[in-house]
C-alpha cells in the first residue's frame, strides 16, 4: 500500500494546481483585454473616418444658405422693381 501524501506535499500539490488555474485564468482574462483593446482601436478609426466624412460634406454644403439669401435677395429686387414700374 501506498502512504497517504503528508500534508506539505498535499499542500504543495494544491497550489501547484492553483498556480495552473490562475494563469488559466490570467490569460483568458489578457485575451479579452487584447480583443476590447482591438474593437476600441477599431472604433476610434471609424469615428475618424465619419468625422472626415462629415467636414467634407459640410464644406460642401456651405454655397446653398448663401444662394438661398441671393435667390431671395434678387427675388425681392425684382418684386420692387415691378412695383416701381407699375405705379
Amino acid at each position: 500500500m501506498t502512504d497517504p501524501p503528508s500534508e506539505p506535499a498535499a499542500v504543495a500539490v494544491a497550489l501547484a494546481e492553483l498556480r495552473g488555474e490562475v494563469r488559466e485564468g490570467f490569460a483568458t482574462v489578457n485575451g479579452s483585454l487584447n480583443l476590447l483593446a482591438q474593437r476600441g482601436d477599431q472604433t476610434d478609426r471609424r469615428l475618424d473616418d465619419h468625422e472626415q466624412r462629415l467636414d467634407s460634406l459640410e464644406r460642401a454644403r456651405w454655397p446653398l444658405p448663401s444662394l438661398a439669401a441671393l435667390v431671395g435677395a434678387i427675388g425681392l429686387g425684382l418684386t420692387l422693381w415691378q412695383l416701381a414700374r407699375g405705379s
